[in-house]
């Protein structure tokens, strides 16, 4: 009589069982929204190359009249083309329901050359041009100017490298689903350092031309403020400041009669003046955060503690 033994089951698709499993392949991803991403690592990459030409080196565009700028307000404007990328990949994704993990990797690791390397590389190349051409009368002054720079430059592009690895991990894949950002957007913050290098760039060069005492006191106050600047906005990317997430609630829901006149007076003074209409928006959205900030944490310490009821 033949005794029958049970065998032992197969555990199928078992990581334990299998340490040398292959991984799974990515094979298909969207093609539009992934194309509209590394645009915006592209634009980063084509300012730092403009950056690193001379600031005095001009260009002008053939088919736009009175177009000429220089070098670094060129490399600014690639900056705000990345940024104007960032928005319409997440859309253009949404819309076509191609959201992805992998699309979401990208996104950051193109918003970390675009808000992270070329904000940092311009601002340290506008101010080494300054100090260049001013001449300080003393020489270790110089040099520790130099390494102030340098090191908030370096800062800047770390901060904004842990903000988006931060922003991979706590974020959700639905963008919709938060009306809120922990610390200051990266694109945000470069564009406060990309809108004053720009407005040096196109309005103090006018004034220049008028008044060359006060340009030169403008000029020595830009050595010191940009690096503080840049290193301001550095250290908000990494905080824990509550930010409104501007494209969900400026384009979600209805509206009130005060939102749609802030939203044209906006509008009016972008074609009135877009250099001076950049400046004002950039660092009036980073100011905000920093007064609500302070606002809600007074107003949590005023608030009264329920008191431990003693049994």
């Amino acid at each position: 009589m033949k005794i029958k033994t049970a065998r032992p089951k197969r555990i199928r698709n078992s990581p334990l069982k299998r340490p040398g499993r292959r991984k799974r392949r990515l094979k298909y991803i969207a093609f539009l929204p992934s194309f509209i991403t590394l645009l915006n690592g592209a634009c980063g990459f084509i300012a730092i190359i403009f950056a690193s030409r001379s600031p005095s080196l001009g260009w002008s565009l053939p088919f736009i009249r009175r177009s000429y700028m220089t070098s670094l307000s060129l490399a600014g404007y690639m900056v705000f083309m990345a940024m104007i990328a960032d928005v319409l990949d997440g859309r253009i994704a949404r819309l076509t329901r191609t959201t992805s993990s992998f699309g979401g990797q990208l996104d950051s690791l193109s918003d970390a050359i675009s808000f992270g390397v070329a904000p940092a590389f311009l601002m340290n190349k506008l101010v080494e041009y300054h100090l260049e051409r001013i001449r300080l009368e003393s020489p270790r002054f110089s040099v520790f100017a130099g390494r102030i720079i340098f090191f908030s430059a370096v800062l800047y592009t770390m901060c904004a490298v842990v903000r988006l690895a931060r922003f991979n991990v706590e974020n959700d894949e639905d963008e919709a689903a938060h009306m809120n950002f922990s610390g200051l957007p990266s694109p945000a913050a470069a564009g406060v350092v990309v809108s004053l290098v720009i407005f040096h760039q196109r309005l103090l060069l006018r004034i220049s031309n008028q008044a060359s005492g006060l340009f030169n006191i403008l000029e020595n106050f830009a050595i010191f403020i940009f690096p503080a600047l840049t290193l301001l906005t550095g250290i908000l990317m990494v905080g824990r400041i509550r930010y409104p997430h501007l494209p969900n609630l400026l384009l979600r829901g209805k509206k009130s009669p005060a939102m749609l006149l802030a939203i044209f007076a906006t509008a009016l003074l972008i074609i009135w003046n877009i250099h001076l209409a950049l400046v004002i928006g950039f660092c009036g959205f980073t100011l905000f955060g920093i007064f609500r900030g302070i606002i809600v944490s007074l107003h949590k310490k005023k608030q009264p503690r329920p008191e431990t009821i003693k049994m």
